[in-house]
């Protein structure tokens, strides 16, 4: 192993999207480009994060670090493990869906603390939402540390290792879903006479104050709905169109199918 003035304090084992985001979140955090590294098997990807981060550490594996995180696809997260836990991590934090703590420990030759984290793809402009779960051998610190990372890039939450397949149905899937309604109201506005530009502008905006309103503001998503709906008004009138095509039961059903296609895929 490399003398601790070798090592890292975080090695990031996949440079893809994801994992830019990850970089590029730590660093605006204040974390230190010294202290940061990355592992990535593209020869191209390498020289395009060298020449976004060039005070980082962009390497083809991994090298020694106080902690890992996996961000690569799910087959390969047994070998990106062992060869971040051969290179010297202290503990694991995994970002690939349906790969399970209990597999990845499984995968490895000692015991070592390994965090599963679902985060989200708004993770890629910094407003991510990610939930994390220990596995068996990860400690409060260890939760603590995984939950640092990823606070870098959005919000994060606990939850037991078995909600992971609802947040995959909710949150992990649940940017298409957004991104459905936003086409839907698009489309709705040209439909209704506006020029295609004029529509997207508008429905989008709606889309993002909305979610501002939610996020930022003291009242829930019924209160908010019903403050804008006056009755016998033109909202009613939408709203009950939404209703009698069955858009809540839809979205219900669509969060429940892609929790259970979770759990079939982590199976």
């Amino acid at each position: 192993m490399a003398a601790a003035s070798d090592e890292h304090a975080l090695l990031i084992v996949g440079g893809g999207r994801m994992g830019e985001a990850l970089l590029g979140g730590l660093i605006a955090a204040g974390r230190a480009d010294r202290d940061l590294a990355v592992a990535e098997v593209s020869p191209s990807r390498r020289e395009e994060l060298k020449a976004a981060f060039p005070g980082v550490a962009v390497v083809e594996a991994p090298v020694p670090a106080a902690g890992a995180v996996l961000v690569v696809k799910p087959a390969d997260v047994a070998d990106a493990a062992r060869a971040a836990a051969d290179a010297g991590a202290q503990r694991l934090l995994s970002v690939a869906a349906g790969v399970t703590t209990k597999a990845i420990e499984a995968a490895l030759d000692r015991p070592l603390p390994v965090v599963r984290a679902m985060p989200n793809t708004p993770a890629l402009i910094g407003a991510g939402a990610a939930a994390i779960s220990p596995g068996s051998g990860a400690g409060a610190d260890d939760l603590a540390w995984a939950e640092e990372i990823l606070a870098a890039v959005g919000v994060v939450v606990r939850v037991p290792e078995k909600a992971l397949d609802a947040v995959t149905g909710l949150s992990g899937s649940g940017p298409a879903y957004v991104f459905l309604v936003a086409e839907a109201m698009a489309e709705a506005g040209v439909l209704a006479g506006l020029p295609r530009d004029v529509a997207e502008t508008l429905a989008f905006q709606t889309l993002l104050g909305s979610a501002r309103l939610l996020a930022d503001g003291g009242d829930g998503p019924a209160a908010l709905r019903a403050a804008v709906t006056s009755p016998g008004g033109t909202t009613a009138a939408g709203l009950r169109e939404l209703e009698r095509h069955g858009v809540r039961a839809a979205f219900l059903d669509a969060v429940a199918a892609a929790a259970e296609r979770s759990r079939e895929l982590g199976a």
